[in-house]
């Protein structure tokens, strides 16, 4: 059991910090299936920085520098351009799928999976990670968990409890309103975009650096368009969304766990995606999405 606690926190992290950039940038009205570039290209940088650096904290900064940069890459082809959401979201991803296996060979002399690096190790809390059952699962754990731990009720402060959250909402959900009030709908989608940029990197970072130590071309395996699933089965709430993705979490911990021998391994691979088939399928018609998202604004 506790096992299988820890493997869904492991599974369920890149998930939420995933969920939570998309959140902040569909809150604001621009939607983001970029999500899965942006990690992949995070986690490749992160290992980039951490390798040439020999430091773990130099890959991370690394990392959200470049989940920033594609982010800013997306708000200006959205934002600026006008260009179609669904459209540049795509080209990320492709151009993220693409250059890291370009620049895999560029850099390390080969494709596949790059040299191993110094990552984040798992640091166990005194007394808390003592808790019989739930301590080591939970607090024995790598410092961006414990940081996914910080910024799940950190990103619903902000948005529910702040003058810059209420603007972000109201900027997703009637931007003329926003407008109106004095307050830049440009620079607000700019803030979500770019929150989001650096909140998928930190997922990214989790897979390269506290995950497996290394960078594998397409690592992130579909883990971004989960946790746009996630998004919007927690109907853009990030408790939801954290809940949405600890679901999720939990049935690809059951997948490496459940016995190969009984269910075909092929089946096993199979649930997380149908999960998030069957989840888009019973909720996603019924979840409100921002008002405005999908939708250029242009200034009267």
């Amino acid at each position: 059991m506790e096992e299988l606690l820890a493997a869904t926190i492991r599974n369920a992290t890149p998930l939420i910090l995933a969920a939570l950039g998309g959140l902040f940038s569909e809150r604001s009205g621009i939607v983001n299936i970029g999500l899965e570039g942006l990690m992949l290209i995070s986690a490749f940088f992160g290992v980039v920085g951490a390798f040439y650096s020999g430091s773990a904290f130099v890959g991370l900064l690394t990392a959200v520098a470049a989940g920033l940069v594609f982010a800013l890459i997306h708000a200006v082809m959205t934002i600026t351009f006008e260009a179609d959401q669904i459209i540049s979201g795509t080209a990320i991803n492709l151009l993220a799928l693409g250059g890291t296996g370009f620049l895999m060979v560029e850099l390390f002399g080969s494709g596949g999976t790059s040299p191993r690096i110094s990552g984040f190790d798992a640091v166990p809390i005194p007394l808390l990670s003592q808790i019989p059952l739930i301590g080591g699962p939970l607090f024995s754990q790598s410092l961006l968990v414990y940081l996914m731990y910080a910024l799940v009720p950190l990103a619903f402060f902000l948005l529910f409890k702040t003058p810059f959250g209420l603007r972000l909402r109201a900027t997703g959900e009637v931007p003329e309103a926003v407008d109106t009030a004095g307050v830049s709908v440009y620079r607000m989608r700019y803030y979500g975009v770019a929150l989001s940029g650096i909140l998928a990197a930190l997922g990214g970072a989790y897979l390269s650096m506290g995950l497996l130590s290394a960078f594998t071309e397409g690592m992130t395996n579909g883990r971004g368009f989960i946790a746009l699933a996630a998004l919007i089965f927690g109907r853009w709430n990030p408790l939801g969304a954290a809940g949405a993705a600890l679901l999720f979490g939990f049935a690809q911990a059951v997948t490496i766990r459940a016995p190969q021998d009984v269910v075909p391994l092929e089946f096993l691979n199979m649930l997380p995606y149908i999960l998030t088939i069957v989840v888009l399928a019973g909720f996603g018609g019924r979840a409100i999405a921002p008002a405005a998202v999908g939708k250029p604004y242009r200034k009267e």
